[in-house]
């Protein structure tokens, strides 16, 4: 993993280099065009110190042969030994195209140290001192003009180098320019890549916070880096997942907190049931037998019958509350409620039945059929005049035993079958068992876990038809 330090460096490192590179390369060529410039000043110099030094000896030896002084005596000699060494210097400016003239421009030199040193010899008003003196001043003319030719070959030779720096230098400053440009170019370029290196993770990580903050914990948190953003975005998207597993956690306890809660609620409504039929049941159905027996003993055996059904019904209410039962079970319930309804109801109260034998042995919440089968015959049998017709059928679907329960009675609004649906309490008559069809829906959602289990469908003036929707196979087994 490369740090944030690292590439910094790295960057810095690189921009050194580049920059060094350029300011090397740059010495370089000004160091070797210096040396040979120099070189050229330095040739210049020497042919220049030989004219000095020429005239310099002709003044020291027209002043000696003035005044014979020791004093000017000491001078020519200094001056005959610059001379001598500005000799030896010359050498140093020998080429091929000065050779000629170079070689006797030396020679020159030597005569004229020579006629220098014969004339120091002969006496000084002498005729041949004078002619002497006169060769010396004739060989120094010699000297200066052969220098300036010289020189003038020297300018002539190195002409083109001339040319060719002041050429190189507008070229040099070109170049100057389009490394200065070139190289501005690169280090925006390597800057940009470099701080989006950093930004473009640090952006992700930005938006990945956001959308954590905006609740949405699914969307995986990735970063294409390999620094210390992409170690940070790495234990953010862990905090991410540790977060969603925590909200995960909280939901399935708030669910199993609202069914405890439900169950609790059933449990405390099944108690007060049971609280209100707590007035010695044996009594009753011993009461109800008696009236049987009599009733039968009497004559009158439909009404032995009738008390038969309600002391059964009676008992089935009391000891199944609280359990699951087949469908078989349900629908003798059915019949017996029947039973008890037709005898106020007489001819104006029909019940068709359309079961499917196989489908009897599933297992359904106890008195389930029978409260819904009782808000039919209160609210939709009963208001009308003629009566009406209660169809059940039980039908083999699979998977699940479909029972519809229809009815040719009055309907019922969208508002009533969404309170039932929601589980809301719907007022109902007085004189009915006290299961109300709300609690029906709930008990089944619950004992089926699953909210498709139940449909309705209905308007007003068309009758009513409901669904009931049960699952051959629970997830566990309901006492």
């Amino acid at each position: 993993m490369k740090s944030i330090r690292r590439k910094i460096l790295t960057f810095s490192t690189i921009v050194i280099v580049i920059m060094s590179i350029i300011w090397v390369a740059l010495t370089f060529y000004n160091y070797k065009t210096q040396v040979k410039y120099n070189d050229i000043i330095n040739r210049y110099l020497i042919l220049s110190e030989v004219s000095g030094a020429s005239n310099q000896v002709i003044t020291d030896l027209n002043n000696y042969m003035n005044q014979s002084t020791p004093e000017n005596l000491q001078k020519l000699e200094n001056s005959k030994k610059a001379l001598e060494s500005s000799r030896y210097e010359v050498f140093k400016v020998r080429n091929e195209v000065n050779d000629f003239t170079l070689t006797n421009y030396i020679h020159l030199m030597g005569s004229l140290i020579e006629t220098i040193d014969r004339l120091m010899g002969q006496e000084r008003d002498s005729e041949a001192a004078l002619k002497d003196l006169a060769e010396t001043t004739r060989i120094r003319n010699y000297i200066s003009e052969m220098t300036l030719n010289l020189i003038d070959m020297e300018l002539k030779t190195h002409e083109p180098f001339y040319r060719s720096i002041m050429e190189q230098s507008i070229e040099l400053v070109k170049l100057a320019i389009w490394m200065v440009l070139l190289t501005s170019l690169l280090l925006i370029m390597a800057s940009y890549w470099f701080s989006l290196s950093i930004t473009s993770p640090v952006n992700q990580l930005t938006k990945a916070a956001s959308e954590l903050a905006k609740g949405k914990f699914d969307n995986e948190i990735t970063v294409k880096s390999n620094d210390e953003i992409a170690f940070l975005a790495k234990t953010f998207d862990h905090m991410r997942i540790n977060i969603n597993n925590l909200i995960q956690q909280i939901k399935e306890k708030a669910k199993l907190e609202h069914e405890l809660q439900q169950n609790k609620i059933l449990l405390q409504e099944s108690q007060f049931r049971s609280l209100q039929s707590q007035m010695n049941p044996h009594f009753l159905f011993n009461t109800l037998n008696t009236l049987s027996k009599k009733a039968y003993l009497e004559g009158s055996e439909e009404v032995s019958d009738l008390l038969v059904s309600v002391a059964d019904l009676l008992r089935y209410n009391l000891k199944q509350m609280d359990r699951s039962v087949t469908l078989r079970d349900e629908l003798m319930v059915v019949h017996q409620y029947m039973q008890i309804q037709k005898a106020r109801f007489t001819d104006r109260l029909q019940l068709k039945l359309d079961i499917d034998d196989s489908c009897l042995d599933v297992a359904i919440p106890a008195l389930t059929l029978q409260p819904i089968i009782e808000n039919a015959v209160i609210h939709a049998i009963e208001p009308n005049i003629n009566g009406g017709t209660i169809t059940i059928h039980v039908k083999d679907m699979n998977e699940y035993v479909q029972v519809e329960i229809e009815d040719d009675g009055i309907g019922m609004s969208e508002e009533t079958i969404t309170q039932i649906l929601m589980e809301r309490q719907v007022q109902t008559a007085g004189h009915s068992t006290g299961i109300g069809f709300s609690n029906v829906v709930k008990r089944l959602r619950l004992f089926y876990e699953r909210d498709d289990v139940i449909q309705i469908e209905s308007s007003l003036g068309s009758g009513t038809v409901v669904l009931l929707k049960i699952p051959k196979q629970r997830g566990e087994v309901h006492d």
